[in-house]
């Protein structure tokens, strides 16, 4: 991710300290942004950040992306190489590893989760922000258990019955952050065509669409329908989710979900086209308003 530069902080003993607390995934961040700033501060490649701890340059990389966890022997070291010496400086940062490597509650999970999908929930639980594309089903956040449950169904034909059911476990647990007392706020554009795709059977969409229309009516959520006459442009630019930060140092990030990966932008030209596409698709979308009453039509349609 990119850097702030040097200068844009105070020293990194002072910084250390104010740092917010968070999820692990968010600390390892914080920290490799720190220890990024410190290299960069005194002119030090990657390459030999990465002899000081037996280590490659790309390892260093990682580290300092938050992609990897951190040895506190290996954060010591670079400490030092940067020179870093002074206790009340040193200290904060090799407390904030320690931290960094506790492992958070989606790791009771990791049999059945991906580490690139481990780290996309570490962002979203750190999110103040989430803005969403959808062209394919119900938004993650906003599905019911038995709409949720359904749709793994399909997309994971060959899964168990007891993976589905962990999986469901997995989302449920995510949507807590729409109940927090501060939640973020949750910004979705989705296709018309998603809802109206009959997922698990009429019973569930009726739940699914009745949810939909109480989230609309949420002060933290703001839901936009791309109607039939944009689909096709909609559907190809693919669904994709945008997450912002209250934490300045933590850049911006556009997530997409492929079948066996995921891709993570946060370079300020792949930001910049994102946020534009997100821009028009909320400009020819139908506004919030519109939305309740649509969803309101497709309820009825569904006897509901």
């Amino acid at each position: 991710m990119k850097a702030l530069q040097p200068d844009d902080h105070p020293e990194p003993g002072g910084r250390a300290r104010d740092l917010p607390s968070g999820g692990p995934t968010v600390l390892r961040i914080l920290l490799g942004g720190q220890l990024r700033r410190l290299r960069e501060a005194k002119g030090i490649s990657p390459k030999d950040a990465g002899n000081a701890i037996r280590a490659s340059a790309s390892k260093i990389s990682r580290l300092e992306l938050g992609r990897v966890g951190f040895k506190e022997r290996d954060v010591a070291d670079l400490l030092t190489l940067y020179g870093v010496t002074a206790a009340d400086e040193r200290e904060p940062l090799l407390e904030l590893a320690e931290q960094a490597n506790r492992p958070g509650w989606w790791h009771r999970f990791s049999d059945i989760l991906p580490p690139w999908f481990e780290v996309y929930i570490g962002l979203e639980e750190a999110a103040s922000t989430l803005r969403v594309h959808e062209t394919r089903c119900v938004p993650e956040l906003l599905q019911t258990e038995d709409y949720a449950r359904a749709a793994l169904e399909v997309s994971r034909p060959m899964a168990p019955a007891q993976e589905i059911e962990r999986r469901v476990s997995v989302l449920m647990r995510r949507q807590r952050i729409l109940s927090r007392p501060e939640p973020p706020q949750l910004w979705a554009v989705v296709d018309e065509a998603a809802l109206r795709r009959r997922v698990g059977g009429t019973a569930v969409m009726r739940e699914q669409i009745a949810a939909l229309l109480a989230a609309a009516r949420s002060p933290a959520i703001t839901i936009q329908v791309m109607p039939p006459r944009h689909s096709a442009m909609a559907a190809l630019a693919g669904s994709f989710s945008l997450l912002r930060f209250a934490e300045p140092s933590l850049p911006d990030v556009v997530y997409m979900e492929q079948l066996t990966s995921a891709l993570y932008l946060d370079k300020p030209a792949d930001l910049a086209a994102y946020k534009a596409h997100l821009d028009w698709l909320s400009v020819n979308a139908g506004p919030p308003e519109t939305a309740e009453s649509l969803l309101a039509g497709l309820l009825d349609e569904l006897g509901g």
